[in-house]
């Protein structure tokens, strides 16, 4: 049978026709999606007879054989030297904050008023204590940072005994404290957070989707408790595996919070961690957990994007999982290699430049 279009008897006027399809995250018309397909030299993952070994080809098959894969990327708009940056989420924002300090970039997240905090871990930078693992750990600390009207629930810091308090809210990264040490903590993370209204740059990093809610305030918090948590308060903390619906609403909720408070030319660039979970406290393999985790927040990222001009996907993830695993990943399989995120940052800025 000829592959020639086939014409159909109409339908009758009494048969229902189908709903018109809406929210779709991109829409084109025939000419269009043609256009896109011969013009979009990075649309093609194979052809026959082309040499998979070509360093300089453009068939997905040939550029995923590459050490450090390199994708297309859109860039929808330019920042400029002198814009300052702001980033917040998880560890590998932390390595996006280093990369653009070594361009000499203004990162407003990289504070130097956390310099002065010793890490329990001598191998993370005081830093670390200010990642952000999920999205509602975001979206708390920017609410309480910009919104006079909202403030970090007193009860969620909780007295373990012998003096000492715990800030579920922050990295555990730090030695614990008394309550007046850890209170000035968490007035000075606000304090630095509220400088995210200056910047025109805010990048964004998803990290998973296995979250705790504290019970007794209703308020999820950032990591997994420390065990001096379980132990003076064993049935205060429950695991949410969270779904797509409840990501999506904290991106929006921030994607408000920034519009009222933030700075009026704001871009933000979202981007999906690719470090793996270190382990699930779910009942399904690791390796399975962290899949539906990343795959569920590339989604999430997607269609934020999608949906506000002024939000940009970056493919950093993408990055990491298709370049060579000996050049990519340290032994743990979990901590990227500086060289890797070299690469990211230098694609980064090659493309969105001005």
């Amino acid at each position: 049978m000829s592959e020639t279009c086939i014409s159909r008897p109409p339908v009758s006027e009494s048969s229902s026709t189908a709903p018109p399809v809406s929210g779709s995250t991109y829409v084109a018309t025939a000419a269009e999606a043609l256009k896109n397909w011969k013009q979009n030299r990075a649309s093609r993952w194979y052809r026959k007879g082309a040499n998979p070994d070509d360093p300089t080809g453009d068939y997905a098959f040939q550029r995923l054989r590459q050490t450090r894969f390199t994708p297309k990327i859109e860039a929808n708009f330019k920042f400029r030297p002198e814009d300052k940056f702001y980033a917040i989420g998880s560890c590998f924002a932390r390595s996006i904050e280093k990369a653009l300090l070594r361009l000499e970039m203004e990162v407003l997240s990289a504070a130097p008023e956390f310099s002065s905090f010793e890490t329990v871990n001598k191998d993370v930078t005081s830093l670390g204590f200010t990642n952000k693992y999920n999205t509602f750990s975001i979206y708390n600390e920017l609410l309480w940072a910009l919104d006079p009207q909202a403030q970090c629930p007193r009860a969620s810091i909780v007295d373990v005994g012998n003096g000492l308090f715990v800030d579920p809210h922050i990295s555990p990264m730090l030695h614990l404290a008394g309550a007046e040490e850890t209170w000035r903590r968490r007035s000075l993370i606000q304090i630095v957070n509220q400088r995210v209204a200056q910047c025109q740059i805010i990048i964004i990093t998803l990290g998973l989707i296995e979250v705790w809610r504290d019970t007794l305030t209703d308020t999820f918090i950032n990591a997994t408790p420390i065990p001096e948590l379980f132990r003076a308060c064993p049935d205060r903390y429950e695991l949410h595996v969270s779904n797509f619906s409840q990501n999506q609403a904290n991106l929006e909720r921030i994607h408000e919070l920034l519009e009222r408070f933030g700075h009026p030319d704001m871009q933000i660039v979202v981007t999906v961690s690719p470090v793996p979970l270190i382990a699930t406290f779910s009942n399904q393999d690791v390796v399975v957990a962290n899949t539906y985790s990343k795959s569920l927040l590339r989604t999430v990222a997607q269609e934020w994007a999608a949906k506000h001009e002024n939000v940009h996907y970056f493919p950093s993830y993408e990055i990491v999982q298709n370049s060579d695993r000996s050049g990519t990943w340290g032994p743990d399989l979990r901590h990227v290699k500086e060289e890797m995120r070299n690469h990211i940052m230098d694609l980064f800025v090659q493309n969105y430049l001005a």
